[in-house]
């Protein structure tokens, strides 16, 4: 397979470009991130659409990556509790190396094939979840050794590359192929690919959750009151709800409640103004 990820970069001699050079290059490059997922959409939609299903059904979805894309989604699930109230193990990520050290970034273990298995087999990862492969290359041992197994133990999978016709998204039940072309430094697969992976983490966390009735209209109506930015915009959100209008009384009703949503519940089902 060609990995366009290591074609060199379409710019030279970067070290003797300015400052606005080197940013409006960057930018430039990075406007066709957008362009490439786009043309992936349907792909994205198919893979969409089984995490649903699986994750109403009481399944699990998983990451699985290394490296930049495996970080940026441990990014992913660490906010989604929070911001939509969902239980911690919903949403979960393998990573080369184990998620607990994240930060010594181990870019050795992903060649580490054993570790995949292990850490799936921590996990008890059945076919009653869903799997998703990251691997800006689409070789990766790791993602590899990963998706191996899911199809031995017809565990549903997917995958985000960025190279066409890759070994991954031959094993993937549901390939995503992003093809975001060489990279502004030759082979730094943490910009460009790393932007449509972070942009594809969003996009699929996001629309599944909605799906699943986390979001109402357009709120965050089960966000977890961690600090008092989200109490205050809880509040306000839940004075444009009801038919309440003291401040102090809808705080009052929402610590106790919980969230948005059972706040209210609350005050309607009460008839509270």
């Amino acid at each position: 397979m060609e990995k366009i990820t290591e074609l060199p970069s379409l710019y030279r001699h970067l070290e003797k470009m300015s400052v606005d050079e080197l940013i409006h290059n960057i930018n430039n490059e990075d406007k066709k991130v957008a362009f490439a997922i786009e043309k992936a959409l349907p792909q994205v939609s198919r893979l969409i659409s089984t995490i649903e299903e699986v994750l109403r059904k009481g399944g699990r979805m998983f990451y699985l990556g290394a490296g930049s894309g495996g970080r940026l989604s441990v990014l992913d699930k660490v906010e989604l509790p929070n911001t939509y109230g969902i239980e911690k193990g919903v949403i979960n990520c393998i990573l080369a190396g184990g998620e607990n050290r994240l930060l010594e970034v181990l870019e050795e273990k992903e060649d580490d094939e054993e570790d995949a298995l292990r850490q799936m087999q921590e996990f008890n990862v059945s076919d009653k979840d869903i799997v998703i492969g990251i691997s800006a290359s689409g070789t990766t041992p790791f993602v590899l050794a990963g998706l191996r197994k899911c199809k031995e133990g017809g565990i549903p999978c997917g995958c985000i590359v960025n190279n066409p016709d890759s070994p991954i998204a031959a094993l993937a039940d549901y390939p995503i192929e992003v093809i975001t072309g060489p990279e502004f430094v030759t082979g730094s697969t943490r910009m460009k690919c790393g932007t449509a992976q972070k942009m594809l983490f969003d996009m699929i966390s996001t629309t599944v959750l909605i799906r699943l009735g986390r979001v109402e209209d357009n709120r965050m109506v089960n966000v977890r009151l961690i600090n008092n930015k989200v109490v205050d915009r809880s509040v306000r959100m839940i004075l444009s709800l009801t038919d309440l209008n003291d401040y102090d009384q809808a705080k009052s009703i929402l610590l106790k409640c919980g969230n948005v949503k059972e706040t209210v519940n609350y005050i309607i089902r009460n008839n509270i103004n």
